[in-house]
């Protein structure tokens, strides 16, 4: 179903929800496979990873619902965090390339509405599955994966 004009810009500027999913792993409310937290971000695997070793950066202590609501101060200790992940991806799993990706608003393929950044390896021989349409992935398969990244933090 397409939105309307109203419908999208909604998703860009409505106000944040502190019920999303992202706010209940946060606290705690529902589980997460963390590979890191400090008191800027939460690192965790994506339950419906693209590739292998997709994980997401969320911002703590702000209720951003996208880069746009993201306080201007608290953005470069975020993106640090962003870059300290991403690193220990790459260490962990050497693929070949890395999507850092994040999405503002539904039309942009935002489905979470709590600012959040995809770390995505990529392999040459690998097809990147599509973003939030593949199967959940089950604890076991992630945990393994997590561990190599915790392990390269």
């Amino acid at each position: 179903t397409s939105l309307t004009y109203e419908e999208a810009i909604m998703t860009l500027h409505d106000t944040y929800d502190p019920n999303n999913i992202f706010a209940k792993i946060l606290k705690g409310e529902m589980p997460s496979i963390k590979v890191y937290e400090d008191d800027v971000a939460l690192a965790f695997m994506d339950v419906f990873p693209q590739s292998e070793g997709h994980t997401l950066v969320i911002p703590k202590l702000v209720q951003a619902r996208n880069l746009l609501d993201m306080p201007s101060d608290y953005l470069g200790q975020y993106m640090l965090k962003v870059q300290k992940v991403t690193r220990a991806v790459e260490k962990a799993l050497t693929p070949d390339g890395l999507m850092v990706s994040q999405f503002n608003g539904a039309p942009a393929g935002q489905t979470v509405y709590h600012l959040h950044f995809h770390i995505i390896p990529r392999w040459e021989d690998k097809p990147l599955g599509r973003h939030a349409e593949g199967g959940m992935a089950k604890p076991e398969e992630l945990e393994p994966i997590a561990e190599k990244i915790r392990a390269a933090l």
